[in-house]
């Protein structure tokens, strides 16, 4: 049912354990494809099938072997997201711990005053101070909320005194 690229696509599929991250990314978008491939040409040829047979189980079975391709990739696919899913958490993970570590050494060089500064007297780091987020959007409220002051206090200085 399969030809020799197809056999060798799910082979490679089955044989997940020698791949790293990138070779799986590939793999995935490959069989992503089949899977595609099949998919669309069962529905597009079953969809005329009914038409003409008046009936979706005889088109069903007129084109199961596209049916069945598509649903062998499926499964594939499915293997190779796992595997993929969880070589991109350990990757991240890995990632991780690297920048700690890193992180924790650059402030262990660092000067002493640095490093008292960041932490109270009895140890426990300060609470961060939040930074100002300064957007096109909240700069165009604080001067919607400038010129509605100045025109209020120009509407008072307008005003008879008495």
């Amino acid at each position: 049912m399969l030809n020799d690229t197809e056999r060798a696509l799910l082979r490679e599929a089955d044989d997940l354990d020698r791949l790293d991250e990138d070779e799986l990314v590939a793999l995935h978008d490959r069989v992503r494809r089949a899977r595609n491939k099949y998919s669309k040409l069962y529905r597009r040829r079953a969809s005329a099938q009914v038409s003409a047979d008046a009936s979706r189980a005889r088109a069903h079975v007129a084109h199961a072997r596209a049916a069945a391709k598509a649903e062998l990739f499926e499964d594939a696919l499915a293997r190779v997201s796992r595997r993929l899913a969880a070589e991109a958490k350990a990757a991240a993970a890995a990632l991780k711990q690297e920048r700690l570590s890193a992180a924790r050494q650059s402030s262990a060089v660092g000067p002493p005053s640095s490093r008292a500064r960041a932490t109270r007297s009895d140890g426990a780091a300060r609470p961060q101070a939040k930074p100002s987020t300064r957007t096109p959007a909240t700069e165009k409220v604080r001067a919607s909320n400038k010129a509605a002051t100045q025109r209020k206090q120009a509407a008072r200085d307008q005003r008879p005194r008495g």
